[in-house]
């Protein structure tokens, strides 16, 4: 595969799969680097369902292999909130830092114990042709009582990795592409993808 396109504008996202992808040869591309115009109204209801329209849509723009994620939080005492809307959540015209404190506001007072929550992601991989493959990746935790740490971004710097006492945002980006729900269900494509007749375009 010589070129691939990753259906966002979230450079954060693109600087993550960059990063895993970075020793395959493959161009990566995002929406961003092609056509500022294209927006994709993510309106599924499950994450399996926006991953697969963005990638969808962007394959048949650009006639070329493209990829997508669908990711989110889901707080257990929240009852899975924010989920499908994380990226949204609170409003539009929101930072992820705002987003943050809302979410932290509501957890005031649930004790720690209670807190648990995890990242969950659906990645879709769409051939030209419109063929779609999903595949999953789940980052179990808690959800700290403060943010805390500068790296990544979105709901990292409030989030602790089960197994771990630091948030996402404080273990920084090369662990975080060790162990992330987007890492473990870009390895499982790419397990997918090495094993199939596509690893020899």
């Amino acid at each position: 595969m010589n070129r691939l396109v990753i259906a966002t504008k979230n450079q954060g996202k693109v600087r993550e799969i960059r990063d895993l992808l970075a020793d395959r040869g493959t161009e990566i591309v995002s929406l961003a680097e092609l056509d500022n115009d294209l927006e994709i109204v993510e309106d599924g209801d499950t994450f399996e369902q926006n991953a697969i329209k963005k990638a969808r849509v962007t394959a048949e723009r650009f006639a070329c292999p493209a990829l997508a994620d669908d990711s989110g939080l889901e707080v257990d005492a929240l009852n899975g909130r924010p989920g499908v809307y994380s990226a949204r959540y609170g409003g539009a015209g929101l930072t992820d830092a705002m987003r943050s404190t809302r979410l932290l506001g509501e957890l005031r007072e649930v004790p720690p114990e209670q807190r648990t929550a995890r990242f969950r992601c659906a990645m879709a991989f769409v051939e030209p042709q419109g063929q779609a493959h999903v595949f999953h990746g789940t980052l179990e935790g808690i959800i700290a009582d403060r943010p805390a740490g500068s790296s990544g971004f979105g709901y990292d710097p409030i989030f602790v990795p089960r197994g771990f006492e630091q948030t996402l945002a404080q273990l920084g980006d090369s662990l975080k592409n060790e162990m992330s729900h987007r890492a473990r269900a870009l390895q499982s494509f790419l397990e997918w993808f090495d094993n199939s007749d596509n690893s020899d375009n």
